[in-house]
C-alpha cells in the first residue's frame, strides 16, 4: 500500500475577514475533494486571513499514480486561480 501526502500554503489576496477566507478555502477543499476523490481538509493558519494551509491524502496500490494524482492536485488548485501556491510539500509513504 502507498500513501501520498500533500500539503499547499495559499495566499488569499484581498481577504479581509475569516469569512471570505473560509469562502475561498471551502471551494478549494470542496473541488479537490470532488474532483480527486481524496481526503481533504484545512490543516493551519485557521485565524489568519490572508495564509491558508490545506492537507490531503490519497492511497492506493501503485507509486507512480500516486505521485501523479498528487501532482495534478497541486496543478488544479493553481489552476482554479482562487489563491496563489505560496509553498507546498509532498510525501508517498510505504506500508
Amino acid at each position: 500500500m502507498v500513501v501520498g501526502i500533500g500539503s499547499l500554503t495559499l495566499y488569499i489576496r484581498d481577504c479581509r475577514s475569516l469569512k471570505a477566507k473560509r469562502k475561498v478555502v471551502k471551494a478549494v477543499i470542496a473541488r479537490l475533494r470532488n474532483h480527486f476523490n481524496a481526503s481533504v481538509a484545512e490543516v493551519g493558519a485557521n485565524d489568519v486571513h490572508q495564509k491558508a494551509a490545506i492537507g490531503f491524502a490519497v492511497m492506493g496500490n501503485d507509486q507512480q499514480m500516486i505521485n501523479s494524482k498528487l501532482d495534478k492536485m497541486f496543478n488544479f488548485t493553481e489552476d482554479l486561480g482562487l489563491a496563489e501556491i505560496v509553498d507546498s510539500e509532498m510525501e508517498i509513504i510505504h506500508l
